[in-house]
């Protein structure tokens, strides 16, 4: 198993730091697509049991981690610009497969609209298709924030909602995470936050009703915010729609506990490849050093396991 490192431009206008993982007895390749403040390295847990079925990508957003010393920080990113890096990425690696968590599902759906030809599947975790009231909430504090540049708040508010089911050591990580990023990081968030308020989320149902491809949606039975009920009105929009609901865990899945770990990957795995019998042995993830839900921008080496 081999790890590559580059940086990928994009249209000559982004610079993207991306990790890729060789494996030479795969014959697919899956690409990840971040969450909101994350980086590589908060795809440790899942990287763990994928490696040894696939080609795997991760990527940081130009704004983010590794990518942003490569780019210019004067605007913000839209989620257009963050689907357009998807597809050039999905090219450029000749990934079959893609999987996104949280708000990469949003970039993903108007990605994968486009009908990019490579792609064959692709899981859409910890997203859902309307903005209900504890997600609305969650924003609307979390916009109050951003916009005050207040790092001590917005790391308590992620582990005291969408990450309120996490092991104490990871909400640890979350808080030293948001403490390191600049400015430009924050500005980025509160726009897309404004984002999300202000537009109608009707467009990532019309995503879904443009998909060709098969489509799995993953969420938690704890998650209030972005609900496995919310995520099923993407049935009556996407031709090929599978739900699946992780039972005992919140936003983070797999991160929160080896079972949630466990049920995550025989979900992600059976969809991808449902023909093969999936061996899996969870330990536990709690005292794992390498697992991090949004962990310090310096350790992205963590996922190098």
């Amino acid at each position: 198993m081999m790890l590559k490192t580059a940086i990928v431009e994009i249209g000559k206008k982004y610079k993207v730091y991306t990790e890729h993982y060789l494996n030479a007895t795969a014959d697919k390749t899956i690409i990840l697509v971040n969450g909101s403040l994350a980086t590589t390295a908060s795809f440790a847990q899942t990287v763990r049991y994928l490696r040894p079925r696939f080609n795997v990508v991760l990527y940081d957003q130009p704004y983010a981690g590794q990518s942003k010393q490569h780019n210019q920080h004067d605007l913000p990113i839209r989620k257009e610009d963050e689907a357009a890096i998807l597809l050039e990425l999905i090219e450029h690696f000749c990934a079959q497969h893609v999987m996104s968590f949280s708000w990469g599902g949003a970039a993903t759906l108007l990605a994968l609209a486009q009908h990019p030809r490579r792609i064959e599947k692709a899981v859409i975790s910890s997203f859902a298709a309307r903005i209900n009231t504890p997600m609305r909430d969650y924003l609307e504090s979390g916009r109050h924030f951003l916009q005050a540049c207040d790092r001590r708040n917005v790391g308590r508010l992620i582990n005291s909602t969408i990450g309120k089911h996490l092991p104490s050591l990871f909400k640890r990580f979350n808080e030293r995470h948001v403490s390191s990023l600049d400015e430009h990081e924050y500005r980025q968030m509160h726009f897309h936050v404004n984002e999300v308020l202000t537009q109608d989320t009707h467009c990532y149902v019309s995503c879904a009703d443009a998909i060709e491809v098969p489509l799995l949606f993953i969420n938690g039975e704890w998650d209030e915010y972005t609900s496995a009920e919310d995520a099923r009105l993407f049935a009556a929009h996407s031709r090929q729609a599978q739900f699946q609901t992780i039972k005992n865990a919140g936003h983070f899945l797999d991160m929160e506990h080896p079972t949630a770990w466990h049920d995550t990957q025989q979900a992600l795995l059976g969809f991808l490849k449902p023909v093969a019998k999936i061996p899996s042995q969870p330990r536990d993830l709690t005292f794992s050093s390498k697992a991090s839900v949004i962990p310090p921008l310096q350790s992205a080496n963590w996922v190098r396991l």
